[in-house]
């Protein structure tokens, strides 16, 4: 398991970065041992809203095998609305590994990152369970307009979501172990 740390489109934030990789060390640790699945090799990008964007469609398109006008007209749309209202992203990437997007201006404190970092961990270990990557997608190929999928397999995919976002959330209580009183900060 290897853990990149970087910025994109995001300058002068050298303390933010070193604050994030300490946190974001800790918290790898955490995940691992909690969360059933293995953690994959993690990238881990502070930006801002524009370059969140950026790296959402050039990992859609990578990972949905997509390469025309139509398909990175869609990505792009999709991510700019989904980038508004997200405060950090976490993406299989074809390699098998995992890219984390967090948008740094919205993290006003070291808590709240804490809290954005575990729970995309956690995504980023469900993402090595078997066939949550392809039924990922495979919604992602039929948001593009690539390939159809069933309505079945529509709401399994959706019943998928809600899953992991519940079992995401429910193990945030673990940034409270990396900077104490995270949760409770965030909530507030």
């Amino acid at each position: 398991m290897k853990l990149t740390l970087s910025t994109h489109k995001l300058s002068g934030h050298r303390s933010t970065l070193r604050t994030a990789k300490g946190i974001t060390d800790k918290a790898v640790r955490l995940v691992d041992r909690q969360v059933r699945g293995t953690m994959p090799d993690v990238d881990v990008v502070l930006t801002t809203e524009r370059g969140m964007v950026d790296l959402m469609v050039a990992a859609d398109l990578a990972l949905a095998g997509a390469d025309d006008r139509r398909s990175q007209h869609r990505a792009t749309s999709n991510a700019r609305q989904a980038a508004r209202d997200i405060l950090a992203v976490a993406l299989p990437c074809p390699d098998g590994s995992a890219l984390i997007v967090i948008r740094a201006d919205k993290h006003a404190t070291p808590g709240a990152f804490a809290v954005t970092v575990v729970h995309e961990l956690v995504h980023a270990v469900q993402f090595s369970r078997r066939d949550v990557t392809e039924h990922h997608v495979r919604q992602l190929r039929a948001e593009l307009g690539i390939q159809r999928q069933t309505g079945r397999q529509a709401r399994q995919y959706e019943r998928l979501l809600r899953e992991h976002e519940g079992e995401a959330y429910s193990n945030e209580y673990l940034a409270d172990h990396i900077v104490p009183g995270a949760t409770a900060a965030r909530a507030a």
